[in-house]
């Protein structure tokens, strides 16, 4: 049996000590007794892992090298790129990528990633790569892998089937990208499609939606309708929608009525978004995120992602979720000091809810899964981005480091 003592836990003020055995949070509180180990936290500030519900781990890395920059900085010319060069595309080229880019993301306390994995490849490639991966690594970071058509369920020839293939396979979400399919029409009947394979397959669905921003560009509103019919929100997440962030209020409006009521969930892609969107605005310049502010407000499950890690997409990122959460805070004006005490929400439970998993949080009965930051409460977490001092899995460290000092340091008070 272990203690863990002088803990700051989120979301508990009541309580400072954490008891595991056999893996498993035993008891949260006070005077928990004596324990075999017992661990001084002094202080520090203690919450569920990281979890990244947005990822691409297929593609990793590869929008480094020479001749590999998206010039335009645009979705459309990421999509390209990656469909010219993934011929080339192999299990071990697979491997090696998303090992690097888990590496980094665990290193920065995520034990839980969600991950798109491009099924527009007859080979279905990067597929058999990470369902070996989710399998070899399932004592380290919980893997979902989504089956995504890249390429355009219908635009691509023969993804409709690709993806069934894939799901067969054992992939864990249906996923689409309605707004690349060649017409509107296209891309509703991608959708009816998915949902009915979600409801198929017994899975949850994540679709790329309305990655744009056209305010016309409504996706949104066909999957919210499709997924309130069958019952299926809280199974099912929009991604990006950053369309909705230039739509007008009035219909802003009616559809968070609709989104309340389906229960649906929300990803955003702080840095990423920020970075694709607005390219075609002068001035003033769209700020490329969806009404995360507002939903929230509105009672709707809404996490943020890092999506990418210097790919075709985006030339950055290095799985560190507090700097996607200081962006995306900024962005979405979610700064009030109440909003800034409960942000670690949005790169924690909130994306605990959309990956759906139940065996989450710090409370007795679940899996010891949790994360230690040097703040002593969120509010410092949030303004020092605080580093994640360790991160421990089922009682045991995946890593413990130091805090962070100088080795020569200017006494700036004696002056």
């Amino acid at each position: 049996m272990k203690k863990f003592i002088n803990a700051t836990i989120y979301g508990d003020s009541d309580s400072t000590e954490i008891l595991i055995e056999d893996n498993k949070f035993k008891a949260i509180g006070t005077n928990l007794g004596d324990a075999d180990e017992v661990i001084d936290l002094e202080g520090k500030l203690v919450l569920p892992p990281y979890v990244d519900p947005h990822l691409h781990l297929d593609y990793i890395f590869s929008g480094l090298g020479e001749g590999n920059a998206n010039v335009s900085g645009t979705l459309f010319e990421g999509i390209q790129r990656w469909s010219d060069n993934k011929k080339d595309l192999t299990e071990d080229k697979v491997r090696e990528s998303a090992l690097k880019g888990i590496q980094k993301e665990v290193s920065h306390g995520v034990q839980y990633i969600r991950t798109h994995v491009d099924v527009t490849d007859p080979n279905l490639t990067g597929m058999k790569a990470l369902l070996k991966l989710r399998e070899e690594l399932k004592d380290i970071v919980t893997l979902q892998l989504v089956a995504f058509p890249q390429e355009g369920f219908f635009r691509y020839k023969g993804a409709a089937d690709l993806v069934r293939k894939a799901l067969e396979m054992g992939a864990d979400v249906v996923g689409g990208i309605p707004h690349f399919e060649i017409s509107y029409e296209h891309g509703v009947e991608s959708l009816k499609q998915i949902v009915d394979l979600a409801l198929e397959f017994d899975v949850m669905i994540d679709i790329h939606c309305d990655e744009n921003d056209d305010p016309n560009s409504r996706f949104f509103e066909v999957l919210n309708a499709l997924v309130m019919e069958k019952d299926y929100g809280s199974k099912t997440t929009a991604s990006h929608t950053t369309s909705f962030g230039a739509v007008e209020a009035s219909y802003a409006n009616k559809m968070m009525g609709l989104f309340k009521e389906s229960k649906i969930n929300f990803i955003s892609c702080p840095t990423e978004n920020a970075h694709l969107q607005g390219r075609g605005d002068v001035y003033p310049k769209r700020r490329g995120l969806t009404r995360v502010k507002e939903l929230l407000e509105n009672g709707n499950n809404v996490a943020f992602a890092q999506d990418s890690i210097a790919d075709y997409w985006y030339p950055l990122g290095n799985g560190n979720m507090m700097n996607i959460l200081d962006n995306g805070i900024h962005l979405a004006h979610y700064t009030h000091i109440d909003e800034i005490n409960k942000a670690l929400d949005l790169i924690t439970i909130n994306g605990a809810n959309v990956m759906n998993i139940e065996d989450y949080g710090i409370k007795q009965g679940n899996s010891a899964n949790f994360i230690v930051l040097d703040a002593s409460d969120a509010y410092e977490a949030v303004r020092e981005r605080a580093e994640v001092l360790a991160s421990v899995r089922d009682g045991e460290y995946l890593f413990k480091r130091e805090v962070r000092k100088n080795e020569m340091e200017i006494d700036f008070l004696s002056k």
